[in-house]
């Protein structure tokens, strides 16, 4: 990308909608699902996130199943340490808020890795949807409940494993 400091916007096409995918030359820092808007000093650039939207439409298309984006998601130290945790778990497959909070030594701190996972900013590349209730429930997302069962679906297919 061209400038470290200003952040640069593109539109990607997918079947949950088109995705508002934000970054700067360091990496990705934000994914929105359809209908968002681009913030006032962003600038609009499908070139400098060509390789993002590639990488996108390979996962949508099933033929990636991890991605390799540098991401620089704005957050504190404990929810960078979610979100870490949220880039192992296996593409098509889930996990709980409770396993997450055990892996980052946080066992008590269940719901505060709720709270990290629902201010991810890079939802589908840090796969946020990857984690239901510990019922086995599909729990909250900020994209919707539609998109969350159709991500988890695809990744399902793909996998070859049926989930829901």
């Amino acid at each position: 990308m061209n400038s470290t400091s200003r952040t640069h916007y593109t539109y990607v096409d997918t079947p949950i909608g088109a995705l508002l995918v934000a970054g700067s030359a360091e990496g990705i820092c934000e994914i929105h699902f359809a209908g968002a808007l681009p913030r006032p000093d962003w600038t609009l650039d499908d070139g400098a996130l060509a390789y993002a939207a590639a990488q996108l439409h390979a996962y949508f298309a099933g033929e990636r199943q991890a991605f390799d984006l540098p991401l620089q998601p704005a957050g504190t130290e404990f929810q960078r340490a979610v979100w870490t945790r949220l880039c192992a778990i296996p593409f098509g497959e889930t996990t709980t808020y409770s396993a997450i909070a055990h892996a980052i030594g946080r066992p008590d701190a269940v719901r505060a890795v709720g709270a990290a996972n629902g201010a991810n900013p890079i939802p589908v590349v840090v796969p946020c949807h990857r984690v239901i209730g510990k019922s086995g429930a599909l729990t909250g997302f900020g994209g919707g409940m539609e998109v969350k069962r159709w991500l988890l679906d695809h990744e399902a297919r793909v996998a070859g494993r049926l989930l829901f």
